[in-house]
């Protein structure tokens, strides 16, 4: 026995037939989180006006003998990034959970493998090889790494809600040492932490109890110690950071950079220090928008990226699916302490990593591997918005 009819509005009505004739870009469009693609259209507007302010500094500093670069190099080079990486992005969007799982699971094998290949074939850029390939086809698999990872590791400890006899925290604990080992080896201590605190992250949201996030905790701890006892790059990072023993030269600058333009910027282009600052269109893009654009600009930019976080954490409190629960926490921690790291930087809290801005910075590996994470979030976060704003229909029809 069927319940009564529940008349639908003429919005609503409107809104089926669109769909009816396009039934692939209108599921995707009324099911897509709409704020989180308004917020990364923001982050990557900023990022190519930021490119712009930085790219006269960057050119002028890599330009040498007969090699003269314009003074808008990098701009455009950037431009041609975020043509072939937004589509990515969307293309990733509108996949079936399930196929963008199973994708993210073929990519982090094949990025593990090319992560393993990096000391034999990588080649060397300031002192670090993390890099494959040559010309356009360089590339940094830890980049691309990272969300694949995230989504892989979710999809894991998600099995322990079928069979809790798995073992599967030792094998988490097993595959997070091996990518360990791996990054420090490039040496990329950054990037290292960065899983680390995914991992961790997952394992606390999965149900992991307290006495054995405790352990890991303690091993952490003690990692972070032996690192610096016995792993020179930490050793002298940490030493530079708070001991001030050694070249304290860029973050430095960094801040200098930051703060030389007061609350409201030089204004675009009237930026003087970041021409004294290394890597402005990288590392430290952020100072070079605190000089131009100004402290509340570099304040609006920070409120941009926690926006992005809370608002995926608050739509995950009703989330029942284990998996896209953890996949859309992991890349959403991934993409959070990626920017906190970058700006803890500028500012002076961490010490100096070689570690992107998140869609603002320059960077072809770094946007693309951006874009995929990204476009994972936005398909997992995808919801029929009629089962969460109209349940009497679905319930009066057995649904």
């Amino acid at each position: 026995m069927t319940g009564p009819v529940v008349p639908r509005s003429k919005a609503v009505v409107s809104r089926q037939n669109t769909r009816d004739k396009h039934p692939q870009l209108g599921l995707w469009f009324w099911e897509i989180d709409r704020v989180l693609l308004l917020l990364v259209t923001l982050l990557i507007s900023i990022g190519i006006i930021a490119v712009a302010a930085a790219s006269p500094a960057a050119a002028e500093r890599y330009s040498e003998g007969t090699v003269r670069f314009d003074q808008y190099h990098y701009l455009y080079r950037q431009l041609v990034w975020v043509v072939l990486s937004v589509p990515v992005m969307l293309i990733i969007s509108t996949m079936p959970k399930e196929r963008a799982r199973r994708m993210a699971l073929v990519l982090a094998c094949i990025f593990l493998f090319c992560l393993a290949l990096v000391p034999i074939l990588g080649s060397e850029v300031n002192g670090a090889k993390r890099w494959i390939g040559s010309g356009f086809a360089k590339f940094q698999p830890s980049e691309f790494l990272k969300p694949c990872f995230t989504v892989g590791m979710a999809w894991l400890l998600s099995l322990k809600v079928q069979d809790r006899t798995l073992p599967v925290v030792p094998l988490s604990a097993l595959l997070m040492g091996v990518i360990a080992v791996l990054l420090m080896k490039q040496p990329d201590f950054g990037q290292t932490v960065i899983f680390g605190t995914v991992w961790l992250a997952l394992l606390l949201l999965s149900g992991v109890s307290l006495r054995i996030m405790g352990w890991l905790f303690g091993a952490g701890v003690a990692g972070v110690i032996g690192a610096y006892l016995f792993y020179d790059t930490a050793t002298r990072r940490i030493n530079d950071f708070i001991f001030q023993t050694g070249d304290t030269y860029q973050t430095d600058m960094a801040h200098a950079t930051l703060t030389a333009g007061g609350l409201l910027g030089t204004g675009p282009g009237g930026g003087e220090m970041k021409f004294r600052l290394p890597e402005a269109h990288t590392d430290y893009i952020f100072s070079v928008i605190g000089e131009e654009f100004g402290l509340i600009a570099c304040l609006g930019i920070a409120l941009l990226y926690v926006a992005i976080v809370v608002r995926v954490f608050v739509k995950l409190l009703d989330e029942e699916d284990q998996f896209q629960l953890l996949a859309a926490a992991g890349l959403t921690t991934q993409f959070g302490v990626q920017a906190m790291i970058n700006m803890a930087v500028n500012t002076q809290l961490a010490p100096s990593k070689g570690m992107t801005l998140p869609f603002i910075s320059y960077g072809g590996s770094s946007m693309l591997a951006l874009s995929l994470g990204f476009g994972l979030l936005l398909a997992f976060t995808r919801r029929n918005p009629y089962l969460v704003r109209s349940p009497y229909v679905f319930k009066w029809s057995g649904k």
